[in-house]
């Protein structure tokens, strides 16, 4: 059983001011696998004061002071690393080698890519006789979700970190007991005090008043477009910076002359990873009208060769976070049928010999329209619809039709029309040919898929303010600024 009854606020674990807790359900049993604090909004005022009596100091650090911090962050957390990631296996579900491999792995890239990132970033520039100066913003307050717990929470505190802020991190509810592990690593690591601090809690108590409060700089988001709405209006009368990663609808465009089979098998597969609860995945798979049969015997192959149960038996997919995820999934599965959705893979129900846990059928939908509630709403399961269409062009229109603009998904042979499809593309982020990951990559989206970017250097730019200093000289390094990139040749 995992505990996370405590908050970690100012160096050291304290009780929340009330006492509340609640059960955190495995999803693969529907028992629960520990219990979690409710913190409140005087957690969250406690935690700011002692991030903001932090930042005096520790917005001044050095570069060589963060660096330090930062690769002994590196070595505490690879000492914990399978701890992190039997942790996210009991708090949401994901089959061992994948928490292992990516869930817990990325945590690592994201703090070694901040490292390297830090060691030559210019944080002050001179363009003309004005010195533009990129310094701390300050108290950031980092509100991050379930699905990759590890990875959210890295992608922001690893960047926060390195460019001299303090924070307060409140962590989904769902997926307490990794955020409390990557807590225990930095206390290890000798994070100075007040620097990172843990508030543990739901989103409408500790997330609003992380949002609201006068006293945090600004705040990065990652969760549901509705979520962020809140956010941004609870955030919105004290004018702080909201960075926000949202939801997604992402189109897959599979062109004429891509081996089509491949190609749809590849983008399946791609969902159905960590149970489909991805906000980048291809869920809108667009086909040509000509070949679509080619597709869809390749996808009812793929969707009856992946295995799904117990996640400690290394299935291709476990189960989904919750209750709440498996209703929601099969809510939106009956829409498709009762909107006439022909049904390839999968369907309503757990699938078979799987009588207990949030298990949910990989599913394929064709002659799926674009209007339908299926291609319209981010479903967040294993769950895949198949478009038809009968131009490039009318791909493009179909990809870009939704209020969703995170990524874009391109597979094909013709470099010159990849090319000037994803420059069509209204998306944060283009895939082409399914390609390997690229932590240096920026990542976030158009429209309602969120603003501001994160990961590699981009991702220090949600963090930094900047400062232009018209008529000045270059000056000699000042005490506590940070050092230009030079002094560490």
């Amino acid at each position: 059983m995992h505990h996370a009854h405590q908050m970690y606020i100012d160096g050291a674990w304290v009780d929340p001011a009330a006492p509340r807790r609640m059960d955190v359900i495995n999803p693969a049993t529907e028992e629960p696998a520990g219990q979690v604090a409710l913190g409140s909004a005087a957690d969250v005022d406690r935690a700011v004061v002692a991030a903001r009596r932090a930042f005096g100091s520790f917005g001044r650090t050095s570069r060589r002071e963060r660096i330090e911090l930062l690769e002994a962050i590196i070595a505490s957390y690879k000492a914990r690393r399978a701890d992190v990631a039997a942790a996210i296996t009991a708090e949401m579900g994901a089959p061992a080698e994948l928490a292992d491999k990516l869930h817990g792995a990325i945590g690592h890239i994201h703090l070694k890519i901040a490292l390297n990132v830090l060691k030559d970033f210019e944080f002050s520039r001179l363009r003309g006789s004005t010195r533009i100066e990129y310094e701390p913003i300050g108290v950031c307050g980092l509100i991050t979700p379930w699905n990759w717990p590890i990875n959210q929470i890295a992608a922001k505190v690893a960047p926060a970190l390195a460019t001299g802020c303090t924070m307060v991190l409140k962590p989904s509810e769902l997926s307490p007991f990794s955020a409390q592990i990557w807590a225990e690593v930095l206390d290890a690591a000798g994070v100075p005090a007040g620097v990172f601090n843990l508030v543990q809690g739901d989103g409408p108590t500790v997330g609003a008043a992380i949002a609201a409060h006068p006293d945090i700089d600004m705040v990065s988001f990652t969760g549901s477009t509705r979520a962020g709405i809140e956010v941004a209006r609870g955030a919105a009368p004290t004018i702080k910076r909201v960075h926000q990663e949202l939801g997604g609808k992402s189109a897959n465009i599979i062109l004429p002359d891509a081996d089509v089979g491949a190609a749809a098998a590849a983008g399946f597969r791609a969902i159905v990873a960590n149970a489909g609860q991805s906000c980048n995945a291809p869920t809108r798979m667009l086909v040509p009208r000509a070949r679509r049969d080619e597709a869809i015997a390749a996808l009812a192959e793929t969707a009856a060769s992946i295995t799904i149960g117990d996640p400690l038996s290394s299935p291709d997919i476990g189960p989904v976070v919750s209750r709440g995820q498996f209703d929601k999934i099969q809510r939106l599965i009956a829409a498709g049928v009762a909107e006439g959705a022909t049904l390839v893979a999968g369907g309503p129900g757990r699938p078979e010999g799987l009588d207990k846990g949030f298990y949910v059928r990989p599913t394929v939908f064709s002659d799926v329209s674009n209007a339908m509630t299926i291609a319209r709403e981010e479903i967040f399961g294993p769950v895949l619809c198949v478009i038809a269409y009968d131009t490039v062009d009318e791909a493009v229109a179909i990809a870009n039709d939704s209020e969703y603009g995170l990524a874009g998904y391109i597979q094909g042979v013709d470099e010159s029309v990849i090319a000037d499809v994803a420059s069509r593309l209204r998306v944060g982020q283009v895939l082409v040919n399914q390609p390997h990951p690229d932590g240096m990559a920026p990542f976030g989206g158009y429209k309602q898929s969120g603003n501001g970017r994160e990961w590699g250097d981009f991702g220090f730019e949600g963090f930094l303010e900047v400062k232009a200093v018209l008529g000045a000289k270059p000056p000699a390094v000042a005490p506590g600024r940070p050092e230009p990139a030079t002094v560490l040749a």
